[in-house]
């Protein structure tokens, strides 16, 4: 019993850090939501989540909150980044990582909110048809620095193709929400973060805004995949020509990256700890003008060549300050976002949301997001405040290292019957404080 309270409290401390998003009712109906989506191990919907607590009388009460409950969604958003800030406040070269990517949440029915048709690459789905219809989701997370680097969700945004816009939406791109989900966690980072994404964000919609924030903020240096055949310029040579005219925007052309062997520059070798172990790399840097970043933003090109891989790795950084050791590590640490994205859909019923309106699709994604960033603070809390090992590797699998978000819900659901007394303990708070009158009746007095 007292390992259950000592854990209900770790898990209850940061549920309270958002009671200022909600009314004193919500924050319960929240926290009950929250909770019973990762105790549940079935079907991730609001009956199957309040059964798995053994709060199924409560079944219409969160039904109506999903729908019709005060939910400030951007607040409850700001107030997990503040969460993860100080829970996981590691940063890593002078710089706070965040990762974003975008994901599909495949549907069955053309009747959700929300839903478009998307066409999937038969090399990435073989096994499924090629156009889909999905939810398509903008994701952005926080990565921490180890080995294994850690990934925790922190805010998200659904797009919408432009001929299937639900009525009343306003259209959006890609580029735009990247750009804003970027802004916001930079507005909410007192470290200056790193933006690390893939090469299909690589656009002048996105690292413009990035580099020169129109709201005069500071720039968010980035590091990306770069195109094999990206148009490379060197510096504009300072010196006036004799022909007069206008002056030149960009340098002579440079070799791209595919020809990197001509490059004037040294081979670079070093060691970094990439997917799961230290791997030998070398590379060649160069420092030039790139035609998406502008001709007055120089940034690092480079062309890697790593251990156990036959293809090279062509990345570009605009902060001058990473070695390539950095700069190779953080771009594979963005790989652990692919890992939030499995331990989504299959933990946490990503694609298993049953709603048919706006405000349930939205907040259900959402629920799903703060439960799994929950998950992965857990073992910080645990280990900090635990003496002993509160997990070991199991004996199919003695080589394993870390506790997967797996193993820390199966030590949640060896307390399921105490957390679900607990659960029933928080209906208290949603009750407000009764006025007291010392003659047991209210009284007036004139004015």
């Amino acid at each position: 019993m007292d390992d259950a309270k000592s854990i209900w409290s770790l898990w209850q401390s940061m549920l309270e850090t958002f009671q200022p998003c909600f009314t004193r009712g919500g924050w319960v109906r929240f926290a009950q939501w929250v909770t019973g989506m990762v105790l549940c191990d079935e079907e991730h919907t609001i009956t199957q989540c309040l059964t798995s607590c053994a709060a199924e009388d409560r079944w219409r009460v969160i039904e109506h909150f999903a729908e019709y409950g005060s939910w400030d969604r951007p607040t409850v958003e700001r107030q997990l980044e503040r969460l993860v800030s100080v829970e996981a406040p590691q940063t890593w070269g002078g710089y706070r990582v965040v990762a974003l990517d975008d994901t599909k949440e495949h549907r069955n029915s053309p009747e959700v909110w929300g839903t478009c048709t998307f066409h999937e690459s038969s090399a990435r789905s073989p096994n499924r048809a090629e156009t889909v219809r999905a939810h398509n989701w903008v994701v952005l997370g926080s990565l921490t620095p180890g080995r294994p680097w850690d990934y925790t969700p922190l805010a998200s945004r659904l797009y919408f193709r432009k001929r299937q816009l639900p009525v009343g939406e306003t259209f959006r791109t890609k580029t735009e929400l990247a750009v804003e989900l970027f802004q916001q966690a930079d507005d909410q980072s007192p470290q200056p973060i790193l933006a690390v994404f893939d090469g299909a964000y690589a656009h002048k919609t996105v690292l413009g805004p990035l580099l020169a924030p129109p709201s005069g903020g500071r720039p968010i240096p980035f590091v990306t995949r770069l195109r094999k055949d990206a148009r490379l310029y060197a510096p504009v040579d300072s010196r006036k020509s004799s022909r007069g005219g206008r002056p030149r925007k960009w340098g002579r052309r440079l070799p791209a990256p595919q020809e990197h062997g001509q490059w004037k520059t040294p081979w670079i070798q070093g060691r970094a700890y990439l997917y799961g172990r230290l791997r030998k790399f070398r590379c060649r840097r160069l420092e030039c003008h790139w035609m998406v970043t502008g001709p007055d933003t120089p940034v690092e090109v480079y062309a890697f060549w790593v251990e156990g891989y036959e293809k090279p790795w062509y990345l570009v950084a605009s902060a001058h300050d990473l070695t390539p050791a950095q700069v190779v590590t953080v771009f594979a640490a963005r790989f652990r976002q692919e890992d939030g994205f499995r331990d989504h859909k299959q933990r946490l019923g990503m694609e298993e949301c049953r709603a048919w309106t706006k405000e349930p699709v939205l907040r259900t994604f959402q629920v799903q997001i703060v439960a799994q960033a929950l998950l992965r603070l857990m073992p910080r809390k645990l280990a900090q405040t635990r003496r002993h090992a509160w997990w070991t590797p199991p004996p199919w699998n003695l080589e394993k290292r870390y506790p997967s978000l797996l193993d820390v819900r199966r030590l949640l659901w060896r307390h399921r019957e105490k957390f679900s007394h607990f659960m029933l303990r928080l209906e208290k708070f949603a009750k407000p404080p009764q006025a007291h009158f010392p003659c047991g009746r209210a009284t007036t007095r004139a004015a």
